[in-house]
């Protein structure tokens, strides 16, 4: 069935991923006359049996967390009531008296009991509502998805989980106690019928990120030859203190070294500075970054799932494929942009042909290998959300994006008109390796006509310009560019200053190692400028 395993590896991932598995439960069809959903709920989702019988629905997915990060979510969920903390007992572990100290227990949210509750219109999420990730989620989840750690605690200062090496150690540790591998993972790999991949999501510029980077390494020692995808966050830290935005930097080259060498694909997740006027986020809010992060990558990973019964289905591989040209870059660059409104209202052919999906024969092979498939794959969107460019304005960013050459590109537009049918796999197949061969950008395009759900548990980012107040079209792509050696020869530059000196020449060399993979048979040069 090609199943994806999810892993959910600290605070700001959960919130992330709590968004992604709000929007896979609402493409659930509960009414037999509607039409069915193009989601292959299988991918995600494992079926099971409940304490009295009844039949359930989980996603394939491990949340870690530090102690006080789960909010009022309880291990054992709203579907396994039985065994409710029967093992936290302590008259279980000793046969004397015990004198019992607990914390008291974090309130429900209101939006939580009114789930509960089955309230038709549940009350109104906002900024101050939200205190974790649990208090927005609309999914149950199995017991054994539920990874407390308890050797650090959420937001401590005594004992910060902020260096990337504290992860890494704190994952040996683990390890050597439990074989998180055997434990965690094995238990779900066994379930699925054919794995596509595992998908880990992680901040990339703390603790979770050495952490996330030695689960990677022993995942890819387990399973050879399984796609390993990386979505790393990176916080904002220009108010924060330069100690504090050094250590991040630093943290984010070591996660970026380590994941692009063992992962499949390493995707960085930042917010940018400049956001097109229709887009109002409260940056100081994790709800709210999660959201508009979590739609493109909810939005990028839709073909992934998809039944190919209905569209054609992109499984992860397919995506490293068109990503991966020259065989050693597995760092890509994420873009969105919300579909304009009048696209919803056209034509079939309008619709693809203003969304940059033309297949136009032009006059020429030349012609049509330059002028169109170079095109598409310049498209320009919205937001882009790769730290470290000039985006200031919207001016300042197409001028970044002109200096960029695109290796390859993968593009998924939803939630609008299906396009052209599409040519037959030897086509396909020829015009790819035509473009190799001229050192054009590889572009592989999926299409679904879902939108995206704008649900009551997301928040209200969006200004009244977006057309729809339920559901959102959205074109988003994955590219490797040049751009991504620009950024680390940056990073490079920042490691050689601050790094100790046992772990500056390796970390240095490899930034230097990855900077090439993105030069390789490209000349930013003009013709003219050869001249």
């Amino acid at each position: 069935m090609h199943e994806i395993v999810t892993l959910q590896l600290g605070h700001r991932a959960n919130y992330l991923a709590t968004h992604f598995w709000n929007a896979q439960e609402s493409y659930f069809n509960y009414d037999a006359t509607n039409e069915p959903s193009t989601v292959d709920h299988n991918i995600h989702f494992r079926p099971g049996t409940g304490p009295s019988g009844q039949d359930t629905y989980t996603p394939r997915t491990l949340i870690y967390d530090l102690k006080g990060g789960f909010g009022n979510l309880r291990k054992w969920g709203g579907l396994y009531h039985q065994g409710d903390d029967v093992e936290d007992d302590p008259k279980n572990l000793w046969g004397g008296s015990v004198v019992k100290q607990q914390e008291a227990p974090i309130a429900q949210s209101e939006y939580q009991k009114a789930l509960d509750e089955s309230v038709e219109e549940p009350p109104k999420l906002s900024t101050q509502a939200v205190r974790y990730w649990s208090d927005f989620s609309r999914v149950f989840y199995h017991p054994r998805s539920v990874v407390q750690i308890n050797d650090y605690e959420l937001g401590s200062t005594i004992l910060p989980f902020e260096q990337w090496s504290c992860g890494e150690d704190l994952f040996s540790t683990l390890d050597k106690e439990h074989d998180l591998l055997d434990q965690d993972v094995r238990p779900w790999a066994e379930e699925c019928d054919q794995m596509q991949g595992i998908q880990i999501f992680a901040s990339a510029d703390d603790a979770w990120g050495g952490f996330a980077s030695t689960y990677i390494q022993s995942l890819r020692d387990e399973y050879g030859k399984t796609a390993l995808w990386f979505w790393g966050l990176e916080e904002d830290a220009g108010q924060s203190q330069r100690t504090e935005q050094l250590l991040r930097t630093v943290n984010v080259a070591q996660s970026l070294q380590a994941v692009s060498t063992t992962g499949s694909m390493y995707v960085p997740l930042a917010v940018p500075s400049y956001l097109p006027p229709y887009v109002r986020l409260d940056q100081t809010s994790y709800w709210h970054i999660a959201g508009l992060l979590s739609m493109a990558v909810e939005s990028m990973t839709l073909p992934s799932r998809q039944k190919p019964d209905y569209l054609k289905r992109g499984l992860l591989s397919d995506m490293e494929a068109a990503l991966n040209v020259n065989g050693n870059q597995t760092i890509a660059d994420l873009q969105c942009s919300a579909v304009e409104s009048s696209l919803l209202s056209r034509t079939a052919e309008e619709a693809s042909n203003a969304a940059g999906d033309s297949r136009t024969p032009t006059s020429s092979m030349k012609k049509l290998m330059y002028e169109d498939e170079v095109e598409k794959a310049n498209s320009k969107l919205d937001i882009t959300f790769s730290a470290g460019k000039p985006s200031q304005t919207a001016l300042s960013l197409r001028q970044w994006e002109k200096a960029n050459h695109v290796f390859g590109k993968v593009e998924s537009l939803r939630g609008v008109p299906p396009p052209e049918p599409e040519t037959d796999d030897v086509d396909r197949f020829l015009s790819r390796k035509r473009r190799r061969l001229a050192s054009l950008p590889v572009v592989e395009k999926y299409h679904n006509p879902l939108p995206y759900p704008l649900l009551d548990s997301f928040p209200s980012i969006f200004t009244d310009k977006v057309p729809s107040t339920t559901t959102m079209a959205i074109r988003v792509s994955l590219s490797t560019t040049t751009q991504i050696s620009k950024r680390a020869k940056g990073l490079q530059n920042i490691v050689s200053r601050m790094t100790s000196v046992i772990e500056r020449e390796s970390l240095s060399n490899r930034l230097g190692e990855i900077a090439e993979e993105y030069e390789e048979g490209w000349n930013s040069e003009s013709d003219e400028d050869s001249d």
